[in-house]
């Protein structure tokens, strides 16, 4: 499949849920809104996971979730399944509940949890997106374990991330990621990109079918979607 197969949202649908990222009063920082409108309308990240849950039920539980953006998305395409996202970023989780209780998401919760030190209880498909780079080697293999594990039958686990394959995307995804924890977007560094060999070799091992595809759409960088599903 071409890379430029998913699109990003619409303007007016990034618009739409960018608002409930208004600040209420006047002089606050309007960095969320902003980022939310910008990300929402240039990365085809939040279409391709949409398609991968399409027709999937079961609760998803959103590992690394940040704002919460992709529970707006999901809701936006139509898919209600209950969703549970967790992040270490406990003021993120602050804004991502206040930006879905704008918005009035319904069967939405959010969570703070450092994932480097412990794994939420769970039961049924998993995403994890733009996460696993930003922990140890040995932490990412016991979170791709942990949401392995947590598949139910028919379940899906979801990843969106850069893979260590030596190319010029991948040189530019590390420099972004090095600068976005300079900024402090990003409260870690990058530490490892996964290597695909290895993620496959996990998944073939747990009996899970998996797909590997591009998901970079028009930007530069080395992201990937991999979706692994538990066979009914």
């Amino acid at each position: 499949m071409s890379p430029s197969v998913f699109r990003p949202l619409p303007r007016d649908a990034a618009h739409a849920i960018a608002r409930g990222f208004l600040p209420a009063g006047r002089f606050a920082s309007r960095w969320d809104y902003y980022y939310t409108r910008a990300k929402l309308g240039s990365d085809p990240l939040y279409a391709g996971v949409c398609d991968a849950l399409r027709g999937c039920d079961a609760p998803l539980l959103d590992m690394g979730c940040g704002l919460g953006l992709l529970a707006h998305t999901l809701r936006a395409a139509g898919l209600h399944m209950p969703y549970r996202g967790v992040d270490s970023d406990a003021a993120k989780i602050q804004r991502a509940r206040d930006g879905a209780a704008r918005l009035g998401l319904h069967d939405v919760a959010f969570e703070a949890m450092d994932l480097s030190r412990s794994i939420p209880a769970h039961r049924g498909s998993v995403a994890i997106l733009d996460v696993l780079q930003f922990i140890p080697p040995d932490a990412q293999a016991r979170a791709v374990d942990a949401a392995i594990a947590m598949l139910t039958p028919g379940a899906r686990l979801v990843i969106r991330t850069g893979l260590a394959d030596g190319s010029e995307r991948a040189r530019i995804t590390r420099a972004v990621d090095v600068f976005s924890r300079v900024l402090g977007w990003m409260n870690a560094a990058p530490t490892r990109y996964p290597d695909v060999d290895e993620l496959r070799a996990r998944f073939d091992a747990a009996g899970l079918v998996s797909e590997f595809m591009p998901l970079y759409g028009n930007t530069p960088f080395n992201n990937w979607r991999v979706v692994a599903t538990r066979p009914a």
